[in-house]
């Protein structure tokens, strides 16, 4: 039986303590503020990372190196047979792509996942493999099954400051402007590729009640044979809003009593920095096996 070493990177929200506690080992994401390096977790909170963001720093993010990534392969691959590595999706960031090259001198030892996960949803990719590693599967069958399952995921997100969007470029000043006199909260959503306009609320209220509506739409329609068979795990995650996060995980299961929600876990820093503070998401992922 092939011993299989799950890796996965922070974008996933999980911690370097948690990972620890589940035997996954998490690569933090680097980034760069004011063009000083730092790592996920390892040499900055999410408190100094948001005062930071509070005063205008210039913050961007990185990728592991190939250096990096072939050393820890080596290592691991002196007490694993193989390899899993699930890092966040390959429409949001080169890593996977790069990966994937970097695992060809690995002689099929190393098998990089793409199925198109972030945040809460890549997450529960790491527990599915962790417990298909578990039943003894290799580590090409942990792939192909997480692969062949990247459709079963939707996120949807409440940005809640405008100014970050404005930042990256993705709304121009003068709608950052007129949203932010409106008290506007767009809603965005993603399959695993670049986030797109959802929808358009006027409180936080009323978008998480059109957050909730979305993933009640997608569990009576295109995930339905999953959700009649419990398959289907809802999460919240939050930048900076933990009170706001916990009520709306208890709202959704009020709405949807079928469902309890499975994690409220902050978003990864790589991501914080794009959308900011106040910001509030709700995912829905197939879980086969928790």
């Amino acid at each position: 039986m092939s011993k299989v070493r799950i890796i996965t990177d922070s974008n996933s929200g999980i911690t370097q303590q948690e990972g620890k506690n589940m035997g996954v080992f998490v690569i933090p994401m680097p980034f760069t503020i004011d063009g000083e390096e730092f790592l996920e977790d390892i040499n900055i909170s999410q408190k100094e990372f948001y005062v930071c963001l509070a005063k205008n720093a210039d913050v961007m993010t990185s990728q592991p190196s190939r250096a990096y990534l072939e050393e820890l392969w080596q290592k691991e691959l002196q007490e694993y047979d193989e390899i899993v590595y699930i890092p966040m999706s390959s429409g949001l960031s080169g890593t996977c792509e790069n990966a994937k090259l970097y695992a060809e001198g690995f002689e099929n030892k190393v098998h990089v996942v793409d199925n198109s996960r972030i945040s809460v949803t890549q997450k529960e990719s790491v527990i599915e493999a962790l417990s298909l590693a578990s039943q003894g599967k290799d580590g090409e069958y942990i792939k192909n099954y997480l692969e062949s399952t990247k459709d079963k995921s939707s996120i949807y997100i409440m940005v809640s400051d405008l100014n970050y969007l404005k930042r990256g470029g993705r709304i121009s000043r003068t709608a950052a402007t007129i949203g932010s006199m409106l008290k506007l909260k767009p809603i965005l959503t993603s399959r695993g590729g670049s986030f797109e306009k959802y929808a358009v609320a006027f409180s936080i209220e009323q978008a998480k009640g059109r957050m909730i509506q979305a993933i009640r739409k997608d569990l009576e329609g295109e995930f339905k044979d999953e959700y009649a068979k419990g398959l289907m795990r809802v999460s919240v995650a939050h930048t900076e809003n933990e009170e706001l996060a916990k009520s709306f995980a208890m709202d959704i299961e009020r709405a949807l009593p079928n469902l309890k929600v499975h994690f409220v876990d902050q978003l990864s820093l790589s991501v914080s920095c794009h959308i900011g503070p106040g910001a509030l998401a709700v995912a829905l992922a197939i879980n086969s096996f928790d």
